[in-house]
């Protein structure tokens, strides 16, 4: 099942809300590079004055290629818009982010936001979180960062690489990616988890998207 042909559809649809002089934020992923190619389309064609911030080395690098302007969320004092995706969103418009290790980044930019805007296809869709939540961890916390969410009822487990080596984020931290099994009540689990010592960021985002894009089959996409 493709969702390829509404994603690109509904980026296309996105730019609607960007003007001119605009500070976007760039989130990861595939919804996020496919934004990111119609910006830069619509930054020629209108000549508008746009400044990107990247929560990744993945989008910066692509953003770069296509001559959008960027620079870093410690170098301004708002974004107007965030576009970005998640890996699940629940029916209180929580939504869960950090499957591509960049939750800290991103949740920086959602701080910082005037509006928030999230695209995702409808398989990430759910009454209640299903999902692993990944949290950043400072890698000498590991331990008792473990110890702290299995109180919490969590099981963790150390995120990999493909060779078996740790995964670690573009800060230099670890990533424990928690079984909690079904959430039903995402805020105060987040809020406790951000309490952890050696925490740097759960990926039980707090902060609701503005809008959401839900792309579905055959081209199509809705607007929640």
């Amino acid at each position: 099942m493709s969702f390829d042909d509404a994603i690109e559809a509904l980026s296309i649809d996105a730019l609607k809300f960007v003007k001119d002089g605009f500070i976007i934020g760039l989130g990861s992923g595939r919804a996020s590079t496919a934004l990111v190619k119609s910006l830069a389309l619509l930054i020629k064609t209108k000549n508008y004055k746009i400044t990107g911030v990247p929560t990744s080395l993945q989008i910066k690098m692509i953003a770069e290629k296509l001559g959008i302007p960027l620079i870093e969320a410690d170098q301004v004092d708002h974004i107007d818009i965030v576009f970005d995706g998640a890996d699940q969103i629940d029916s209180q418009r929580f939504v869960i982010k950090g499957g591509g290790g960049a939750l800290l980044r991103e949740n920086i930019l959602f701080s910082l936001a005037k509006k928030v805007i999230i695209m995702a296809d409808k398989s990430k869709f759910v009454k209640n979180f299903t999902r692993t939540v990944p949290v950043e961890v400072h890698p000498l916390a590991r331990n008792t960062v473990t110890k702290a969410i299995n109180k919490l009822g969590g099981n963790t487990e150390l995120r990999l690489l493909d060779k078996g080596y740790p995964f670690f984020t573009e800060n230099g931290n670890i990533i424990l990616d928690c079984d909690f099994g079904i959430i039903k009540n995402p805020k105060p689990l987040s809020q406790k988890i951000k309490q952890i010592t050696g925490v740097m960021e759960s990926g039980i985002f707090i902060k609701k998207p503005d809008i959401i894009y839900k792309a579905n089959t055959g081209g199509k996409f809705d607007t929640i």
